[in-house]
């Protein structure tokens, strides 16, 4: 949370999903010079997609770009060669430069749903680290002690149990604190987690007798399964590529707990339309459906969110069938129950079904298949239902 009233106000909406500036009395001051300021957003393309809790520094990189500011959007090509340490418990993985490639291709079409990308300067870290020699390595590994990079609390911590400690994640640290010595960066945006990462970024500038750039540090958000921080690989997150049924529906699952966090930081909405959201006596359900609502708009449209939210209540309020049931045409006879799933693609493989079957996630006009090895008449008409929404109407083949 801010202290200073006035940043707050110069800030508007962005104010409510940053916990911490580093320090504020230096970004009023910039702010006041009403020049432009180079706001640098970091993000490493380690997965194929990006989630809604990454969207949150995203949209502040947004808002300061509607408020005339530069968004330096750095696409850390080379750091995610090295992984991040960030609240990691061991050594992360290094992924081969085509990971990183599969990955970025996708990226930009993403972080398009929030940056204005035309205007924004988009960079890749390797544009500089390509270019380094080995000397060039050992002065940059040499503007930091061991001792200041224990200052860290993971690395602490595990030095501190014992747990390895690659050299390599200490070269991560300073490598996205020489992003902003190479694009000048006035701020820097980033989740709690990179705190230590963007006071390197400072400590470097100052070294290089560049005027330090201020950290802006939004909160993390739990995933959908109220326990750990949002993550791809996790299968936790609301991806910015999920279609509008996903995406709600994720939304109408998370924990009760987390209404708050997720309306204040994921939507648009106002906060006299979150505190009616939140007031006692109103039914969680009707929490998450403002949240499902706003959350879909956000990516889709607002008439994206009021028809999911419509064919939420029309499927589960009025137990009725959703109004675009895909119709699946199979040869007369019976099939088993994992072909029949996987011919109306609601699993990628039999083993995938199979897993969905034996979780009791699998009906037939409304009885539930619990034995993987059953078959299944075809009957015209016949609704298969997986999950809580998703269904296919089967036809016979002539």
């Amino acid at each position: 949370m801010m202290h200073d009233p006035e940043l707050s106000r110069l800030l508007g909406p962005l104010a409510r999903t940053v916990e911490t500036v580093v320090p504020e009395a230096e970004l009023l001051r910039k702010l006041r010079r009403g020049k432009p300021l180079r706001v640098k957003f970091g993000i490493d393309p380690t997965a194929t997609s990006v989630h809604v809790g990454n969207g949150i520094p995203l949209w502040n990189l947004r808002r300061l770009q509607d408020m005339g500011h530069q968004a330096v959007l750095i696409l850390g090509d080379y750091t995610a060669l090295v992984g991040d340490p960030s609240g990691k418990d061991k050594t992360r993985p290094m992924l081969t430069p085509a990971q990183v490639e599969q990955n970025v291709s996708t990226w930009l079409t993403q972080l398009g749903k929030i940056v204005d990308l035309p205007r924004a300067e988009i960079r890749r870290n390797g544009e500089w680290f390509s270019k380094m020699s080995f000397l060039d390595v050992l002065g940059l590994v040499d503007r930091m002690t061991v001792q200041q990079m224990l200052e860290r609390d993971s690395f602490e911590k595990r030095f501190g149990d014992g747990s390895p400690i690659s050299i390599r994640e200490f070269v991560y640290c300073l490598m996205q604190g020489w992003d902003s010595v190479e694009v000048r960066a006035d701020v820097e945006l980033g989740g709690t987690d990179q705190t230590f990462n963007l006071g390197v970024g400072r400590r470097l500038m100052e070294q290089q007798g560049l005027e330090p750039q201020v950290s802006v540090i939004s909160p993390l958000v739990e995933g959908t399964d109220g326990q750990a921080k949002m993550s791809k690989s996790l299968g936790n997150s609301i991806g910015l590529a999920d279609d509008t049924k996903d995406m709600f529906g994720k939304a109408m699952r998370i924990h009760d707990a987390l209404l708050p966090k997720y309306l204040r930081l994921l939507t648009d909405l106002e906060e006299p339309a979150i505190e009616a959201l939140l007031a006692p006596g109103v039914n969680p359900r009707d929490a998450k459906l403002g949240l499902g609502e706003a959350l879909v708009a956000r990516y889709h449209g607002a008439e994206a969110g009021r028809r999911e939210r419509e064919e939420f209540l029309h499927v589960f309020s009025e137990k009725r069938l959703p109004t675009d049931v895909p119709t699946v045409t199979l040869p007369a006879g019976a099939v088993s129950i994992l072909d029949l799933v996987v011919s109306c693609g609601f699993a990628a493989s039999k083993g995938e079904a199979r897993r969905l079957v034996a979780q009791g996630g699998v009906a037939v006009d409304d009885v539930v298949v619990k034995d993987v090895s059953a078959q299944v008449p075809v009957k015209a008409g016949a609704i298969l239902r997986v999950g809580s929404r998703r269904f296919a109407r089967l036809a016979v083949a002539p």
